[in-house]
Formats: C-alpha cells, sequence, structure tokens
C-alpha cells in the first residue's frame, strides 16, 4: 500500500492502481506517440485524482511494458513488476541486449513480485518454451488484472487465442474470463456479473509481425485512438472517464481525505489490531482496517447522535404543536405553543439536511463494509488460506449485489492485497491464533464474543420499544376509558387536558417505533443471532478437525458466509438512509 509522505505512519493511503498490458512488437513510427499518450494519461489521472498516490503494476516485459513502466517512474508513481518467471529466466525471453538491461534496470527500480507456480506446473517445466511457460505468463496477466483499478491497454483491438496474451488479459479484466486458466474459485460465475465495475483505458496501436510488415489494427479502430472500455460500453477518452467510474474513485479519494481528517478519532475508537499494525513491517493492510473501523465508529456516533436527535425534536414538535391545539387557550404561554412547534420544525429540519450534506449515513454503511471486508481479508492472510500470486480474493464475491459506486470497496481490498506475504504457509501456531481471535469465545473475545454481546444488546432494545409501546397503549385506553365513563363529570378544561395527554403518548410510541425501525434492531437482532450460530457451528468444527487443511477450508467458508452477511447488512441499511426521517 502507498503512504503519503505526510502520512502518519499508523495510516495507509489508499492508491490509484494502474495494470499494464501491452503488444511486444509495438510498430516503431507509433512509440514516440504512444508514450505522449500515457504521459498524458498519467498527468490526467494526477490532476483528477491529487490524494490517490498512483501505482503501475507492468511485468516489464518488451515494447509497451517497458514503455508505460519508464513513463510511470517519470511520473513519480509507485512501480510494482509481477514476474511470471524467476528473473534470470525471464529475461531469456527478451531478443536484444538493451531491453534485457532495461529490465534488469527496472527491476531494480521495481518492486518485484515473483509470482509462484501455476498448480501443474513444475521448475522444469517451464525452463522451456511451451504451453507451462505460457501458462506462468498467463497468471501474470491474471494478477495484474485482479489487482488493478484501471486496465492500461495498448493493443490493436483484434481477438487472440495466444494464452495470457494482451487481448485475453483484456477480457479477463472486462469479463473475468481467461481460456485454459480459470484461477478464481468463482470464475464459473464471472460471466453472469450484471455490475460493470472493471475499466480500461485502451491506448490503440499497429504492430509489425516476424518479419517486420505493419500489421494495422482493428478495421473499426484507428492507430493512436483513445478510448474507455468497460464490460458493457465504450467511449472516447476525449469524452471523460464516465461518470460512474469517475464517482467510485472520487469515493476511495474521499476514504484517504476521511482518514486524514479525522486521524485522532481513528486512534481513539479503535484498538482491534493495534498490536498486529505496530509488530508488522508494513502491515498496510491492518492500518486501512484501523482506519475503516475507526472512521465507521466516528460516522455511526455521527448518524446515532442525527438519528435522535431528529426523532426527538420530531416528538417535541408533535408535542409542541398538541399543546397549542388542544390545551385550554386560558392556560399560561399557551399561545406560544406554535412558535415552540415551528422552531422546533426548523431545528430538526436543519439537522437532518446538516446528516444529508455531510453524507454521514452513507460514509458509516461504506466504511463498516470496508472495514469488515478488510477483516475476512486480513484473518484469510494470516491463516495462509490466499496464497500469495493467488487471485482467489476475499472481493471476488463481496457486495457483488450492490451498485457499480460500491465497486470502491472492492478496489481498496484489491490495493489491500498487493502487499501479501511472502507465500510461507501458515504454522500451526498461527492457525491457532486465527481461530482463537477471529473466531473466539463467547466472553473470550473474537466474534463469537461479539455477536453474543451484540445479540443480547439489541434483544434489550426491542423489549424496551416493546414495552415503552404497551406501557402508551394501555395507559392511552385507560385514559379512553376514564373520558366514556366519566366526562360528563370532568370538565371541558380536564377533558381537553387528558386529550392532549392521549396525544402526547401516541407520538412518544411512534417515535421510539420509528426510531427502532430505523436503526433495525430487530432485523439486527436477528442478524446476529444468525452470525452468532454461523460462527459458533464454525467453532465446533474446528475444535473437532485435525488436519489443518480442514481447518483452514472451514475458515474459507466461515469467511465467505460473514461476506455474504455483510452485503446483506449493507443493502438493508441502505435502504433506510437518514432523511427518511423526514419534517
Amino acid at each position: 500500500m502507498v503512504e503519503a509522505l505526510n502520512t502518519p505512519t499508523d495510516l495507509a493511503d489508499i492508491p490509484l492502481v494502474v495494470g499494464v498490458t501491452s503488444h511486444r512488437n509495438l510498430a516503431a513510427s507509433e512509440i514516440e506517440p504512444i508514450r505522449q499518450l500515457v504521459r498524458d494519461f498519467f498527468a490526467w489521472l494526477k490532476h483528477e485524482f491529487p490524494e490517490l498516490p498512483l501505482v503501475v503494476l507492468s511485468a516489464l516485459a518488451e515494447g509497451g511494458d517497458q514503455l508505460v513502466a519508464r513513463e510511470a517512474l517519470a511520473a513519480g508513481a509507485r512501480l510494482i513488476a509481477p514476474l511470471p518467471l524467476a528473473q534470470e529466466s525471464y529475461a531469456e525471453d527478451f531478443v536484444d541486449a538493451a531491453s534485457r538491461a532495461a529490465f534488469n534496470d527496472f527491476c531494480q527500480r521495481a518492486e518485484v513480485v515473483q509470482l509462484p507456480l501455476v498448480r501443474g506446473n513444475t521448475p522444469a517445466s517451464v525452463v522451456v518454451r511451451g504451453e507451462a511457460r505460457d501458462r506462468q505468463y498467463a497468471q501474470a496477466g491474471v494478477f495484474v488484472a485482479s489487482h488493478s483499478h484501471i486496465l492500461l491497454t495498448l493493443w490493436d483491438g483484434r481477438e487472440s487465442d495466444l494464452l495470457g496474451g494482451t487481448a485475453q488479459v483484456v477480457r479477463y479484466a472486462l469479463h473475468g474470463v481467461m481460456p485454459g486458466l480459470i484461477e478464481r474459485r468463482r470464475g464459473a460465475h464471472a460471466t453472469l456479473d450484471s455490475i460493470d465495475e472493471s475499466i480500461a483505458y485502451h491506448i490503440v496501436c499497429s504492430r509489425t509481425d516476424a518479419n517486420g510488415t505493419l500489421q494495422p489494427p482493428l478495421d473499426s479502430l484507428a492507430p493512436l485512438q483513445t478510448r474507455w472500455i468497460s464490460q458493457t460500453q465504450a467511449c472516447a477518452a476525449t469524452a471523460g472517464m464516465p461518470d460512474e467510474f469517475h464517482r467510485m474513485f472520487v469515493r476511495m479519494q474521499e476514504f484517504n481525505h476521511d482518514q486524514h481528517t479525522f486521524v485522532d478519532e481513528i486512534r481513539s475508537s479503535t484498538t482491534i489490531f493495534r498490536n498486529i499494525v505496530d509488530a508488522a513491517s508494513d502491515g498496510s493492510l491492518e492500518k486501512l482496517f484501523s482506519a475503516a473501523d475507526g472512521l465507521a465508529i466516528h460516522f455511526q456516533r455521527r448518524v446515532l447522535w442525527a438519528m435522535r436527535g431528529t426523532h426527538i425534536l420530531a416528538a417535541l414538535t408533535g408535542i409542541a404543536f398538541v399543546c397549542y391545539s388542544d390545551l385550554p387557550s386560558d392556560l399560561p404561554f399557551q399561545f406560544y405553543g406554535i412558535y415552540v412547534f415551528i422552531t422546533l420544525f426548523g431545528a430538526g429540519a436543519l439537522l437532518a439536511w446538516l446528516a444529508r450534506r455531510r453524507d454521514w449515513h452513507r460514509k458509516y454503511i461504506d466504511y463498516r463494509a470496508l472495514a469488515e471486508g478488510l477483516r475476512v481479508q486480513h484473518w484469510w492472510r494470516r491463516a495462509g488460506i490466499v496464497e500469495a500470486g493467488s487471485s482467489a480474493f476475499a472481493y471476488d464475491n463481496f457486495l457483488r449485489k450492490q451498485d457499480i459506486e460500491l465497486g470502491w470497496i472492492r478496489n481498496v481490498m484489491r490495493a489491500a492485497s498487493l502487499d501479501g506475504d511472502d507465500g510461507t504457509p501458515a504454522s500451526d501456531a498461527a492457525l491457532a491464533t486465527v481461530i482463537g481471535d477471529w473466531v473466539g469465545a463467547p466472553g473470550r473475545g473474537g466474534q463469537l464474543d461479539y455477536y453474543a454481546r451484540k445479540t443480547e444488546h439489541r434483544g434489550r432494545m426491542q423489549r424496551l420499544t416493546r414495552r415503552l409501546g404497551l406501557v402508551c397503549l394501555w395507559t392511552g385506553l385507560s385514559i379512553g376509558a376514564l373520558l366514556a365513563l366519566f366526562q360528563s363529570r370532568l370538565g371541558p378544561d380536564n377533558t381537553t387536558l387528558l386529550v392532549a395527554v392521549m396525544g402526547v403518548l401516541a407520538i412518544i410510541a411512534a417515535a421510539r417505533e420509528s426510531y427502532a425501525y430505523r436503526k433495525g434492531d430487530k432485523e439486527l437482532s436477528k442478524q446476529y443471532r444468525y452470525m452468532f450460530d454461523i460462527f459458533a457451528n464454525a467453532r465446533a468444527k474446528l475444535d473437532a478437525a485435525n488436519a489443518a487443511v480442514d481447518k483452514r477450508e472451514i475458515l474459507r467458508e466461515l469467511g465467505e458466509a460473514a461476506l455474504a452477511e455483510h452485503s446483506e447488512w449493507a443493502l438493508m441499511h441502505r435502504e433506510r438512509p437518514l432523511e427518511s426521517a423526514r419534517f
């Protein structure tokens, strides 16, 4: 994860990750114009999203990969080089000494990520050219596409059967399909997704064949044409990035801004993972979790404050109107009830407007969803479930039912996975730590203890709401019975007063019921109970399992269930925005 120079050491800024896929044999006459187009593209990104540090992923192959890498370094970007083979073996595929020298120089200036062997490959099988070596190249393309927020492609636009070639990497980035190489655990479902959240910046180029003959791009394209392409659309670069994608990157930028604005609140409100962050050499994922968790807590407090304030003001507004309309006019200050009503109404409307203006509710939901996704991602990594270089990431199926705007959460998780472990299998002791700290047990920490406490708390809130409603109901019915039986004896003033009390009780009960509904007390109580049962079942299976591989599979399934449930939580709360409590 990129940390800006002025970023506190316990924070990690989200970067804007640009992956590169390109032909090796670019037409010589187009190289310099392409270089300028790449330079202009990076300058536009830095101008448009100044709070997103730039990261470029390039496998440093000959041609366009090295061209983009050089411009990335010149633009001050962090360069990460996922290599499909060992550096010495990879360099054997370079046709001339100048390209090999440039490659070695880039490796000194970049952060090299040595990708593991694809399943079924052996060190001996990838030394010679053939299918095994091609699968390693395809894996590099999958890695770049899976970790990128924007794929920069120097491509002639033509389809190709070459495994891991530029055309197939573009297809994988946009549609999740790489023929002959399916690494995603849910890869079979990729083409069914209706969420169009992957985008590529396409610089159209020509190529030369083995004889040096110029091969123009696809007939419908022109050399040096630039365009944005996604799963469902293509538009000229001059029209700007499509709005829905632009909003997604703006959300990422807002998160970075909020980290720095509320850094003290983050430090004071979250202690989770703090020891891990302090002990880790990088700890970027943990720093991001702490920031997301702290910001979620901060905005949750703002939301609860606003919800309580608006509902209290709404109740007082109703009570003020009842007092003005129903109480005898000869009571002291009764006339001023209308002014109190107007004042309270205005205060409530102002508070609701402030909450909408500052986007508290949306940020709370987004940051909580992000924190929970990063929580799973962290524990999977600690347990050795997600191997270094794998494309089976926690974000693959997280919030897939949501609109593209929430794609920024998956983008953060993509960026966080760049700073992975070294691929060393987790020890039995590390696995036991994950089970104890993540799953835990009631009264002894972990998610089991958390969900047990939350289930009890939400149950108390439900009971409080129900009891208050019953008290107001039976009190109102008692007053009604009293009026029916003794109205003639009570007199008009007492009758009016009792009617006003009935109105006040109805307002109090309605306000409390509305507040409980907005908080989702009933639904959350069921959700917490459901999650408690899931973690309890997982803990029982983990205690019964002996083999580490079985425990990891249980933890994988537990993480997937947690991600699915958090998606449902986010959906439920996004449908109940704060502004629904209208004035």
